[in-house]
């Protein structure tokens, strides 16, 4: 199951939105950016849930990597990430 790193950059429109979307299926660690384990068929109802509510001057970016042990993650200041995350 790959590791997911997403950050979007929407109108204040759609912020909501993108939140309550986002937070369905991922960890959120700092404003617009999330992260956690997908399977490629979340990952894509994840990505065609995103594209429904963009408009055209938004976008989303998802970094994909094989597994969490292949990455470190150094957080400054103040951590919004809960670790603890029920589906």
């Amino acid at each position: 199951m790959p590791y997911i790193i997403a950050v979007y950059d929407v109108g204040q429109k759609r912020v909501g939105k993108m939140l309550k979307l986002f937070r369905r299926y991922l960890t959120w660690v700092q404003n617009s950016v999330f992260e956690g384990d997908l399977t490629g068929a979340q990952l894509r109802q994840l990505q065609q849930e995103a594209e429904a509510i963009m408009a055209e001057a938004d976008g989303v970016i998802f970094y994909q990597l094989r597994d969490e042990r292949y990455s470190e993650r150094t957080a400054l200041g103040v951590d919004k990430a809960e670790r603890s995350r029920f589906l």
